[in-house]
């Protein structure tokens, strides 16, 4: 079924469970529950990463079974929705079975963990046996639901099996009373059983959220018994990932959780959501309730198998807090909805700054601006358009000044808001980028003293971003910030490798100057060995060029966190050299391929030209 697979190199398999697949409106059942009377059998082996409707039921260990079997019985029985994972701890010994605590943890691995031999010296007095798990560790998923991704790297564990009374006290079992913490799942079991949800907290002291992405179940979650609903509402109210938490506020006060005993959430046939809390949430005020229903809003946007259209806060006794609709909740988006639809923009072969329109079938020809960057007075190297679509900033031909201007009406070009003094254009200022608050980002490369910018409402005195982590022979080679101005996705050079990092931006107001750094860099493409350019493709989304370790080129979609998933590669393009998705849905991505300039990606379409020469296309942002 998949390429996840079951066999190691001990030359073990696994057909301990069973799977069920819901498809063409019936079930195919294999396992214990049907059994076929011709054809050969066949070792179930790991998910497919697109069969999302495959569910696996555990299996519990038969009578006698052998060690090998108890182990492989548990790996297997770790992959499935058993409430409570009760079947998974009859492999387990009574001590071992109270103290594992599955839903501390997740170990992500890129397949299933492969398990070795017994390894008997471990055990010289033959109490026992331990068995040696290995693997490539990709990612840890925390108690709080947070994916932390790492480069690929060796995951080397044990499980320990003794012999204990049986339960008729005739005999003796095999049951396993040491093993790793949490759950350890190869990637294909892992995206089958949860998905990745926003949460949404409010940018620190400012009234619009910003998205903060976790993993919960796919179905019906083992621990809790909570559905899908319940668990992304419980996970919001536990507050922000660690990585997020010094830059957003919740509006919930503290201690605020659902009301004893809930497990299912459902809208009723009006689509809203009655949402029951504890006492902690009784004495909030009409407006701190209207911001954490907007919060419960954008959060529940993201779940695809419900729709919410007003979301109702209600008290122990049933008595309604406060309610809110979809159309209330807009007001504390990061970006208004000022225009009808993104457009992308893009440079002419003459750096003139041009508008595209490709909503249709076919694009029609590119727009002409006013302004100096649309005469070609200012010509560019690298540009990027502001959210409203009223203002551009611009970096000059030769890669030394930043300018801003409008795009909307005519105007005298006006002097530079910031320059270089790097030797070299390729040494000089990035690509800038606007976030959804009208603050502009630039990095300047000079290799004597790099260093990121921040300028105000894109007029006022540039700001030296804090960049303790921007060591010598460190320098950003790009930057995209995130409309909500609290992330930043940026493009990391240290000597010949290019990284791409997520930041943190925290801001102080304390005195005349307000004070900015970019804080706790993480990886969000650490299987990619090179990065070549990076957008924004939504709250939490980034569409990223870059190189796996041997491999060629390829486009595809990362979640900030780092993860990903097999259905997230774009079609092929080759000497792509920048890319662009805009923040909603519908538009098409945008990219500038050497061999065929201008090119475009709708939904369901592959790559067709716009326009053979030109550069740098952009979204807002």
């Amino acid at each position: 079924m998949g390429a996840d697979s079951r066999v190691g190199r001990a030359g073990r398999g696994r057909s301990t469970r069973a799977v069920v697949l819901a498809a063409c409106g019936g079930l195919v059942v294999t396992g214990c529950a049907t059994m076929p009377d011709s054809g050969e059998v066949e070792t179930v082996k790991g998910a497919n990463p697109g069969d999302s409707q495959v569910r696996v039921y555990a299996v519990a260990p038969r009578e006698n079974a052998d060690p090998d079997e108890i182990v492989d019985g548990f790996l297997e029985a770790m992959t499935s929705d058993d409430p409570g994972f009760a079947t998974a701890r009859k492999y387990l010994t009574k001590h071992a079975s109270q103290t594992w605590k599955p839903a501390q943890s997740i170990t992500v691995l890129t397949s299933a963990p492969d398990r070795e031999p017994a390894d008997r010296n471990v055990d010289p007095d033959n109490q026992g046996r331990a068995y040696p798990l290995s693997g490539r560790k990709i990612a840890t998923v925390d108690a709080r639901h947070a994916y932390e991704p790492n480069s690929p790297a060796t995951y080397v564990e044990s499980i320990h099996v003794v012999q204990q009374p049986s339960a008729d006290g005739k005999g003796k079992e095999w049951r396993i009373d040491s093993l790793p913490s949490g759950l350890v799942l190869g990637e294909a079991d892992f995206l089958r059983n949860y998905r990745s949800v926003n949460k949404y907290y409010f940018a620190s002291g400012e009234d619009w959220v910003v998205a903060d992405p976790v993993y919960i179940r796919q179905r019906q979650d083992p621990v809790t018994r909570m559905d899908p609903v319940t668990q992304t509402v419980k996970a919001l109210l536990e507050g922000p990932t660690n990585w997020l938490k010094t830059a957003v506020d919740s509006q919930f006060p503290s201690g605020t959780e659902l009301k004893a005993g809930v497990t299912s959430l459902t809208t009723d046939d009006q689509s809203t959501l009655k949402v029951p809390l504890n006492a902690k949430a009784e004495l909030v005020s009409g407006e701190a309730c209207r911001r954490m229903a907007a919060q419960l809003l954008f959060t529940l946007g993201d779940l695809t198998s419900v729709r919410v259209e007003q979301v109702e806060l209600l008290k122990p006794s049933g008595d309604s807090l406060c309610r809110l609709g979809k159309g209330q909740a807009a007001e504390f988006a990061a970006v208004r909805n000022t225009v009808p639809e993104e457009h992308p923009y893009f440079l002419d072969e003459h750096g003139k700054l041009m508008m595209l329109a490709v909503q249709g079938k076919e694009a029609d020809e590119p727009a002409e601006l006013p302004g100096p960057f649309g005469s070609g007075t200012t010509p560019l190297s690298s540009v990027a358009v502001d959210h409203g679509e009223t203002r551009a900033a611009g970096v000059g031909a030769n890669g030394r000044d930043l300018f801003v201007s409008s795009i909307t009406t005519e105007q005298d070009p006006l002097p530079a808001v910031l320059s270089s003094k790097g030797a070299r254009p390729t040494d000089r200022l990035s690509a800038p980028s606007w976030d959804g608050q009208g603050d502009l980002w630039v990095a300047d490369r000079n290799p004597a003293t790099p260093r990121l910018w921040m300028v105000p409402d894109g007029s006022g005195e540039p700001v030296e971003v804090r960049t303790p982590w921007l060591t010598e022979g460190t320098r950003v080679e790009a930057l995209k910030v995130s409309a909500d101005g609290v992330r930043i996705a940026l493009l990391v050079k240290q000597g010949e490798r290019t990284t791409l990092q997520i930041g943190r931006v925290e801001r102080q107001k304390a005195g005349a100057e307000p004070t900015v750094s970019v804080e706790g860099l993480q990886p969000a493409a650490p299987r990619m060995e090179s990065v070549t350019a990076v957008s924004w493709a939504g709250p939490s989304r980034l569409v990223v060029v870059g190189k796996e370790a041997g491999g060629v080129q390829q486009i595809r979609y990362l979640q900030t966190d780092g993860s990903t998933s097999a259905s997230s590669v774009l079609p092929g393009l080759n000497g792509v050299t920048s890319v662009a998705a805009p923040n909603g849905d519908g538009a098409p991505v945008v990219a500038n391929s050497g061999n065929d300039g201008i090119v475009r990606l709708a939904p369901g379409l592959n790559w067709q030209p716009v326009v053979k020469a030109g550069a740098s296309p952009v979204y807002p942002g």
